[in-house]
């Protein structure tokens, strides 16, 4: 029976990312396209689709948790409201994996859209972003070179009697009362509808049908994601005797994510027999791959794209290798911070979000002055 309901789960998160790979194809939601869309020519349009897609993911988070469907505040992959606010981590990786991506011409989700459109370029960022991100997560690169500095800045929040880095639980220790799922709720509520108001105060966003679906599509992947994992579905799974020696961290309570799945999908292809690697991430991947490629193939937009000169292949081998490490380091990508964390309302995920951005915009500001200069 495990196997059975384990298999559903993860038929699911397929069938999910099938979906969505193929709408973020066909809408162009890009977060790196966000970013530059707003530094270079002052189009906030594709931002607003990335800030929907949060509001979304939080409002449905928010009503989730309160109707009592999902617990995000236990052991999440990541564990995004962990009490160790290790806040250097998740500014160091959220800037290299914003000057990373911005080097390799999108983010995770993005590699793989235009993985699934043709092209190449991606494909080698994938590579080599899957092989920095195993060497992050499943070798000792990462205790040895991140784990000690990243140790000695972490804030434990515990020792202050804050259980969780949510901002509903760090608004009641500052106000000196219980946490609550009612507050952690209300906190989500009241952010996603800000969000909401800002998103759709502007005319011409009101005006994109592709923006406002990109930005919808992603925020229900994500909640769907949460669901699935967390929900009555999952939980009537992990009822069934001996579950956690039959099947040990294969599917834990999480959502989309990009950046460790790449190590993990590579962990897999190294023993392809190997079936219990097989987890949310890898198919997610997965699916994510085939529903760009299936939008592509019925659009007949599928286009062959190769490196244009040897310093265009050095950007994109350096971006990929920071959006790698730097995925891994700030525990998420554009994606899975940025969106899914934020879906937590996480003060890290929060940290994450604004270090990609300054991070992305920083290499922006620099690619145009150096182009300047060129000039």
């Amino acid at each position: 029976m495990e196997l059975t309901v384990h298999h559903q789960v993860l038929a699911t998160v397929f069938v999910i990312a099938l979906i969505l790979g193929a709408i973020v194809n066909k809408t162009n939601f890009c977060t790196m396209g966000a970013v530059s869309d707003w530094v270079n020519i002052g189009d906030t349009g594709r931002m607003r689709a990335w800030l929907l897609a949060i509001a979304v993911a939080m409002a449905g988070v928010a009503g989730l948790e309160l109707a009592g469907a999902i617990t995000l505040s236990g052991d999440t992959f990541p564990p995004y409201r962990t009490s160790s606010f290790a806040w250097m981590r998740y500014l160091l990786g959220g800037a290299m994996f914003g000057i990373g991506m911005t080097l390799a011409s999108g983010c995770g989700s993005k590699t793989l859209t235009r993985i699934g459109g043709g092209n190449l370029k991606s494909l080698v960022v994938l590579a080599i972003a899957a092989v920095m991100s195993y060497l992050m997560v499943w070798t000792p690169f990462y205790e040895k070179l991140f784990h000690p500095w990243v140790a000695a800045t972490t804030i434990d929040l515990a020792t202050h009697g804050i259980a969780s880095q949510d901002i509903g639980s760090l608004i009641a220790a500052a106000g000196g009362v219980a946490p609550s799922r009612a507050l952690t709720a209300a906190v989500g509520a009241a952010i996603a509808l800000a969000l909401l108001v800002y998103v759709f105060r502007s005319a011409e966003f009101r005006a994109s049908f592709d923006n406002i679906l990109g930005g919808i599509a992603v925020g229900v992947a994500v909640i769907a994601g949460w669901y699935v994992t967390g929900g009555p579905l999952a939980q009537a799974w992990k009822e069934y005797a001996d579950f956690a020696s039959v099947m040990p961290s294969r599917v834990q309570v999480q959502s989309f994510t990009f950046i460790s799945p790449m190590g993990d999908t590579l962990r897999y292809l190294m023993e392809p027999g190997n079936t219990a690697l097989v987890n949310f991430g890898v198919v997610a991947l997965a699916g994510m791959l085939c529903g760009a490629a299936l939008y592509a193939g019925v659009t007949r937009s599928f286009r062959i794209e190769w490196f244009a000169s040897a310093g265009d292949f050095a950007n994109h081998v350096v971006g990929a290798v920071l959006m790698g490490v730097g995925g891994v380091l700030a525990m998420g990508c554009t994606f899975g911070q940025a969106i899914t964390g934020q879906s937590t309302t996480a003060l890290g995920s929060l940290l994450s979000f604004a270090a990609i951005v300054a991070g992305a915009a920083g290499t922006m500001k620099y690619q145009y002055w150096r182009l300047m200069q060129e000039d």
